[in-house]
């Protein structure tokens, strides 16, 4: 049974999108509040990699209460 794209912790919402507008400013995609359907399938891929990408080097850094 699929979950979606829910957060399993809802309070956390602000901070992942908190997370998601830095991510899209490192690899320097505009991404604004609402709708970002104007997208292309590389820039979102850029942002959601971006993110994976500072996940794994907070994991690997021990700066992470993902363990």
């Amino acid at each position: 049974m699929a979950r979606g794209n829910r957060l399993l912790v809802p309070q956390a919402k602000a901070a992942m999108d908190s997370f998601k507008y830095e991510a899209a400013q490192q690899v320097g995609v505009n991404l604004k509040q609402g709708y970002n359907g104007d997208l292309t399938s590389a820039q979102a891929g850029s942002i959601g990699g971006q993110m994976v990408k500072s996940m794994i080097q907070a994991y690997e850094s021990g700066k992470s209460t993902m363990k």
